[in-house]
């Protein structure tokens, strides 16, 4: 099947549990004010970067060691025309284990070509997942991908 979703992977030596257990602690990894709990299904938490970008996710599926799902409930993009772009949109990580390591696919479904933020908003999503959240798998401390 051919998306146009925004998707990018990693793959790690760390195992699936660890990966788990990296993406669901949201604060090493996504740099900004988080408010709320990231770890439990239903859990509801704030997302805020600057002036620049608010939004609230909802712990939607966590499949241990498997998969996590937020589903994006509401947004407010300040540099974008339409500010609740990312509004009913889902923030994927399917993790699986092949030949003693760790892949994990990330998916920002809905985030497609089509949304003004598409540039900004996939390039974001490159440098979280594959340098703040694979540091942070890896070496135990996520980076700063935003100044």
């Amino acid at each position: 099947m051919i998306t146009s979703d925004f998707t990018t992977t990693i793959i790690v030596d760390q195992s699936p549990k660890e990966v788990f257990d990296a993406i669901n602690n949201v604060r090493g990894w996504w740099h900004g004010e988080i408010e709320g709990s990231t770890d439990k299904i239903n859990d509801d938490f704030d997302y805020r970067f600057k002036h620049f970008h608010y939004s609230k996710q909802k712990v939607a599926e966590l499949i241990p060691n498997k998969k996590v799902v937020w589903l994006v409930t509401d947004s407010d993009l300040t540099f974008t025309q339409k500010k609740n772009e990312w509004t009913g949109t889902k923030i994927i990580f399917e993790i699986t284990e092949t030949d003693g390591k760790t892949q994990v696919n990330f998916t920002h479904e809905g985030l497609t070509p089509k949304f003004e933020c598409f540039g900004d908003c996939s390039n974001g999503w490159t440098m979280l997942i594959q340098e703040s959240l694979k540091n942070l798998i890896t070496t135990g401390k996520g980076v700063e991908v935003f100044g």
